[in-house]
């Protein structure tokens, strides 16, 4: 076997070719036999915005990659060690990221002068002396597919389709991976289209037998990647937005309350609903809206009525929700929203990555309407996000944002699948006793204030659903008297209700973990600060420059309003921060109006998540021996 890439320990495979060639299948079947090898991995879809461009154009590229390993995995991976391109155009939009020496396996049937003209290539790349620094292997999969399955019955348009498991089968053989589990699913898959999973079948045994007999002339490398060392237990592939249902329902049943979750279909979002859709066994309901407001508004009503009202969205449907959020905040009841981050203002970049909406979950909002903000970090950390904020939500009775984004919930990694029973369950606020039939008239008032009497530290009021015989009370968006409930215009009840809401999420800080430190010290020359799916990337350019000698530390921000009581003394120990985030500065901006501390951004915002390369380089001109020498 060849042992595998510069470092001994990762490799880093991508698959690209046109979004028809099935190329997000090959990519998730190839990390869960990844996952079942005891391999650490981290994977990243790469969508076209398009739900379906012209066949053989570069803007119609698909792409799915994954960086696999016996260490650690943090990230996706800077660039592909080895890349599968199905036509020219994945070669083309690939080609710019590879490294000298790279890998890439050519499928040569698409490799004519019409798919030339369709990615606007002028010449064959394999001619013109492009590729004279990679290893290359050209393979006319389509052609073998269409031998591999011949006698399945499948036409030949279908027959084509099954290029992605014949290049899966070749793949295995690559990395010593085995078929039977990729074999079982596709009995599963397909059990109900006979001619669909013989076709299939034969074409991934195809592939293998191909790259296994192909060793024989050294045209296909094997590589050879160990297990990874992981703590002991039960691990299954998860994706974000798997991670986050599950969060979910488990909050449900820390809670002992049933979970509505309503929402409108946008990109990258709606996978949460097509998860949650399929849990109703674990007390979860899903109600699809006609619009992103009548989603939001119908999860409030869910609260209303006693369960947990989630919802759900990207930054777009975000800004349509903003009134019923705020309709939450004034009643307070408990709501999760979770916002899929994306690129862009408007409609920006549907299927593209990105931090921007941390303004928006902060202060984005008419009025003084404070909210809670948590973020996950890696699609596994999404399921510890859900819990934590539910019951931030039940405990404050306010609604919470959850950030996730469209790397952290398309992406996949092993998730060590939590023993429930450590969870502490999710408590609220029960509603008050009701007093004797007969009550006199100060016995109903005391009630009525009781209904309304918030937690001295929490500041959460009773969680009271209707139909609860003698706590009956009024409920609306109008501004409301402080201790009874009625609809008030009372300027100085205003302004204390105002603070009430203030105080409440400031309460927050009282409940939630002080801040540690990922790496490095609690004090020293430089850190690094970051806060959502920058975490792995984060990880792994601070490990590199301690490695190289430099004293920098890592700190990731999980709670973002309101940040941690501690933060401001953390930071306060450092010379230098700097904060990596993929948008123009919002979480600096954050720190410095909450805390007042002086920060260097680094900002990305071009779709695509950082590279370790990119904050590294950041670290060593940003160290303060460096900048005074450069000043």
């Amino acid at each position: 076997m060849t042992k595998i890439t510069p470092n001994g320990h990762s490799i880093v495979v991508r698959f690209a070719g046109d979004s028809g060639d099935g190329v997000q299948l090959l990519g998730s079947q190839f990390a869960e036999s990844t996952a079942l090898a005891g391999s650490d991995f981290a994977t990243f879809p790469d969508f076209p915005a398009e739900i379906r461009a012209p066949v053989g154009t570069t803007f119609g590229v698909s792409a799915f990659q994954i960086n696999l390993g016996s260490r650690r995995i943090a990230t996706a991976g800077d660039a592909p060690d080895v890349l599968v391109a199905f036509n020219p155009a994945a070669l083309k939009v690939n080609l710019p990221i590879l490294p000298k020496g790279a890998l890439i396996i050519l499928n040569t049937d698409e490799f004519n002068e019409r798919n030339f003209a369709k990615a606007n290539i002028k010449a064959d790349p394999r001619s013109t002396g492009e590729l004279a620094e990679f290893q290359v292997i050209e393979i006319p999969i389509k052609s073998q597919t269409l031998e591999a399955v011949k006698n399945s019955g499948l036409s030949r348009r279908d027959s084509e389709q099954c290029k992605n498991f014949w290049a899966l089968g070749a793949v295995l053989w690559m990395f010593g991976r085995d078929r039977a589990p990729i074999e079982a699913w596709i009995r599963r898959k397909f059990a109900k289209a006979p001619q669909v999973l013989t076709g299939n079948l034969a074409a991934l045994n195809a592939g293998h037998a191909f790259a296994e007999s192909a060793e024989l002339s050294a045209e296909i490398p094997q590589f050879e990647v160990g297990a990874a060392p992981m703590a002991a237990g039960d691990y299954r592939s998860i994706t974000g937005a798997e991670a986050l249902a599950l969060g979910l329902a488990a909050a449900g049943e820390l809670a002992g309350k049933p979970i509505l979750f309503a929402s409108y279909p946008i990109t990258p979002a709606s996978p949460l609903l097509h998860h949650l859709s399929k849990m109703p066994e674990l007390g979860v309901a899903t109600f699809q809206a006609e619009d992103e407001i009548a989603a939001a508004c119908a999860a409030i009503g869910a609260s209303y009525g006693g369960a947990i009202g989630v919802t759900s969205s990207s930054g777009p449907g975000i800004a349509l929700k903003t009134e019923a959020i705020g309709l939450a905040v004034a009643v307070e009841l408990p709501l999760v929203i979770v916002n899929s981050q994306r690129g862009g203002p408007s409609t920006g970049l549907p299927t593209k990555t990105e931090q921007s909406d941390l303004y928006q979950a902060v202060y984005g909002r008419n009025a003084d309407a404070p909210i809670p903000v948590i973020a996950a970090s890696d699609p596994g950390d999404c399921f510890h996000a859900a819990i934590e904020a539910t019951r931030v939500a039940l405990r404050h009775m306010t609604p919470v944002f959850l950030l996730t984004d469209g790397y952290i919930a398309n992406a996949a990694g092993p998730w060590a699948i939590p023993d429930m029973a450590a969870f502490e369950p999710i408590a609220h606020n029960p509603p008050p006793k009701v007093p004797e039939p007969g009550a006199t008239p100060d016995e109903q008032l005391a009630l009525k204030h009781a209904i309304w009497k918030r937690d001295s530290k929490s500041f959460g009021r009773p969680w009271i659903p209707p139909g609860v015989k003698g706590l009956a009370h009024r409920i609306g968006g109008l501004e409301k008297d402080i201790e009874t409930g009625d609809i008030s215009y009372d300027a100085k009840n205003h302004q204390a209700m105002s603070e009430m809401r203030a105080r409440k999420v400031a309460s927050v800080a009282g409940f939630i973990a002080p801040q540690s430190i990922e790496q490095g010290e609690s004090s020293g020359p430089l850190v690094v600060v970051g806060w959502g799916s920058t975490h792995g990337v984060i990880w792994r350019a601070v490990e590199a420059a301690r490695k190289q000698g430099l004293d920098v530390a890592q700190i990731h921000l999980r709670w973002l309003n309101p940040l941690p009581a501690n933060l401001g003394d953390l930071l306060a120990g450092y010379e230098r921060i700097l904060l990596p985030e993929m948008n123009m500065g919002q979480c600096a901006t954050l720190l410095r109006d909450k805390l007042e501390v002086d920060v260097v951004p680094l900002n990305k915002v071009s779709g695509q998540p950082f590279k370790i390369a990119e904050i590294l380089d950041a670290i060593r001109e940003n160290y303060p021996s460096a900048a005074q020498a450069a000043e």
